[in-house]
């Protein structure tokens, strides 16, 4: 039997989150399924996990990683255990409650209308971001403005985690070979998806700062980005050259 939506929360060092995250999730009543992938947490947040799963068998799955692989890595094993499983939809969501799960049905809707990517977005009519810093507000969306300007792709918010992907985006970036780590990999998801010539939809979101535990932003993610996002440019115009 192929099941249908499979909710992504990557982990670490999220115990003070986690479980807020994921009963808001069980709470919406919707008819999605969790699977909580956490990177050998110190904090216990992969203890916490599994008693959750234990508490839900049929709703709620852990997969436990060795290493602190980044986002990206996170990500591409989370989608792997969904092909494997039949899933038809993924969903991308931060375990520090700064996605709010009552806002999935929106992402959800033009997903099961055929869209293929589905961005929750924080810098369009409707979107909000609480609780960020002006200097926060300034990176982020200075960072979507020179990634999509560098890579000419139409869209508002490249960082953004927020999101539903189609089994048919999951099945192309695992073939693809993305290897990025943090908010690069967001970007080149919508890249791979753009050049695929797939849909691609923006739906206005609420982003809230964590209220608990440590923010993994660090100059090192920023970078990265950057430097793909502007090898990934070159390239381009090479390409067209």
């Amino acid at each position: 039997m192929t099941k249908t939506t499979l909710v992504i929360l990557p982990t670490f060092n999220e115990r003070s989150n986690l479980e807020r995250i994921v009963d808001e999730v069980l709470e919406t009543k919707l008819t999605v399924d969790l699977l909580i992938v956490d990177d050998n947490s110190p904090d216990g947040t992969g203890e916490l996990a599994q008693a959750l799963a234990a508490q839900h068998p049929d709703r709620i799955y852990v997969l436990h990683r060795t290493v602190k692989a980044g986002l990206g890595a996170a990500y591409l094993a989370g989608f792997l255990w969904a092909l494997t499983q039949g899933y038809e939809y993924v969903v991308e969501m931060d375990a520090d409650g700064s996605h709010h799960p009552d806002e999935l049905s929106t992402l959800l809707e033009p997903a099961y209308s055929g869209a293929d990517l589905v961005i929750g977005t924080r810098w369009m009519p409707g979107g909000t971001v609480r609780n960020w810093s002006l200097a926060r507000r300034a990176i982020s969306r200075f960072g979507t403005w020179y990634a999509s300007n560098a890579l000419r792709l139409p869209l508002r918010d490249l960082t953004s985690g927020y999101r539903v992907l189609s089994l048919r985006l999951v099945e192309k970036i695992l073939e693809s070979g993305i290897q990025s780590a943090g908010y690069g990999f967001q970007i080149e998801v919508a890249l791979l998806a753009h050049d695929q010539h797939l849909t691609i939809v923006e739906r206005p979101i609420t982003f809230t700062e964590r209220l608990g535990g440590q923010s993994k932003m660090s100059k090192a993610i920023v970078v990265e980005a950057w430097w793909k996002t502007t090898t990934w440019s070159l390239q381009r115009m090479l390409n067209r050259r």
